[in-house]
């Protein structure tokens, strides 16, 4: 075993890290070494143009969310949007965080179908003792006899140079980087949930990321899953200019494999092919269905390593100082497993499905009048299509963003707002058309009604 390789997996166990995420972080520094990019070329792919649907359908019988788990990764800590806690405690809409939107759909799903749908939570080191403490506050959510949450692991992050783990002792945390949210499946394993999970009845698992609301409990969905008998599914929906960056599934032409492409996969001479809606139409929401008995099937066939696709990462030891020591971050994306499972589907879903909020920019369509929010706790779009909002970097710190945007914007009428300067919004200021205020800036006040 190399110097890297050895010094890196020793860190690892000395940190407790669980055996099979350092098997596959060995996987991974392997292919590192052997020089593997990750990359997917545009010439080894056809696009999917013609995916799964479910149309309007409704669900013959409640029986499979009976037998649904929800499982949420609620890993980030939203530091693009200079936060410092778990995203999910960021309020959204009403006073609401994503933490009590996300309980609230759960708890509706389970009144109105009259099913168990155990809460699950993938947290990394850095968010789960303020979202636990945040939970306390929803006694009875947790089902009978499975727990609240399982904890990502994490791994050292590497020198560009030689692949060694780094060192940094102005501060040893960052150190460490969460190995992307393929780290999904081995801590279902090794944590022992994916077990208890089988054991308890339940057949299948519904996963999301924790900042897209739209991703709640859904009979229909779980009915057509289980209809299909099929091991593994991933939802897409049709791209807006919102989501061009996101992932894409496509058809490997090797093997005809259902495959997942996300931008740090791509060269970047393809980019212009990646974010082209007439090559690829359909956005990777993130949102997967699998069966919990296919999947543990895989994992022992496997031992556990999946070997889905390598994502390098290229950053600095400290993300705040560019002049501080490059590293490679080992990624792998949950939804590449689609290529583990023969028979896996993709389908089409409406675009109220994936409501990501990555920036400020998404942050303020959800609260604007854009969105209405019902009983099942599901924001749903108010017009068609939604507006495109691209708010300046004066915008991209949530403290900054509060502070010159504290009231919801009217956005139903508007097509676009672009945001240049440093401009300070009164309450009930309308958006008409496509607006954009220039690099000046100043106040609008109360009442403005803003025309393209």
């Amino acid at each position: 075993m190399s110097t890297g390789k050895a010094l890196a997996t020793a860190k690892m166990r000395t940190a407790g890290v669980n055996p099979t995420a350092i098997a596959i972080f060995g996987h991974y520094w392997d292919q590192l070494a052997a020089g593997a990019t990750g990359l997917i070329p545009e010439d080894t792919i056809l696009p999917l143009t013609s995916p799964d649907t479910i149309g309007d359908t409704v669900p013959t019988s409640t029986d499979a969310l009976a037998q649904t788990v929800m499982i949420k990764l609620n890993g980030g800590l939203g530091t693009s949007m200079g936060l410092t806690k778990a995203k999910t405690l960021l309020p959204v809409r009403d006073g609401l965080t994503f933490l009590d939107v996300i309980v609230r759909q759960v708890y509706w799903a389970r009144q109105r179908y009259g099913v168990r749908l155990p809460l699950v939570f993938l947290h990394s080191f850095s968010t789960r003792d303020d979202v636990l403490a945040a939970l306390a506050a929803y006694p009875g959510l947790a089902a009978a006899g499975l727990p609240l949450d399982m904890m990502q692991s994490e791994e050292p992050k590497l020198r560009s140079s030689d692949l060694t783990p780094v060192d940094w002792p102005p501060n040893p945390l960052l150190e460490w980087c969460p190995p992307g949210h393929g780290d999904l499946y081995p801590t279902m394993l090794d944590s022992g949930i994916l077990d208890s999970l089988i054991a308890a009845g339940f057949r299948y698992a519904s996963v999301s990321n924790s900042d897209n609301l739209g991703a709640a409990p859904s009979a229909e969905l779980a009915d057509w899953f289980a209809r299909t008998g099929a091991p593994f599914a991933t939802e897409i929906t049709p791209r807006t200019p919102m989501d061009l960056k996101g992932g894409h599934i496509a058809i490997r032409k090797a093997d005809g494999r259902l495959i997942l492409r996300e931008s740090a996969q791509t060269p970047k001479a393809e980019m212009k092919f990646f974010t082209d809606p007439a090559i690829h139409p359909y956005a990777h929401c993130n949102n997967l269905w699998f069966d919990l008995p296919a999947l543990r099937a895989k994992l022992d066939e496997t031992g556990g390593v999946l070997r889905l696709p390598l994502i390098r990462n290229a950053k600095t030891v400290d993300p705040t100082d560019p002049d501080s020591p490059g590293v490679i971050q080992i990624e792998s994306a949950m939804g590449a497993a689609i290529e583990s499972f023969a028979g896996a589907r993709a389908v089409a879903v409406p675009r109220g499905r994936l409501l990501p909020v990555k920036t400020t920019n998404e942050l303020a369509l959800l609260r604007s009048d854009v969105f209405a929010m019902g009983e099942d706790f599901i924001p749903r779009a108010t017009v068609a299509p939604l507006p495109v909002v691209t708010l300046s970097k004066t915008y991209a710190a949530i403290a900054a963003f509060d502070e010159r945007l504290p009231y919801p914007l009217g956005l139903a009428d508007a097509r676009s707002l672009t945001v240049a300067g440093d401009w300070h919004f009164g309450r009930d200021v309308r958006v008409e058309g496509e607006v954009r205020l220039d690099e000046r800036g100043g106040t609008i006040a109360d009442g403005t009604v803003l025309h393209g």
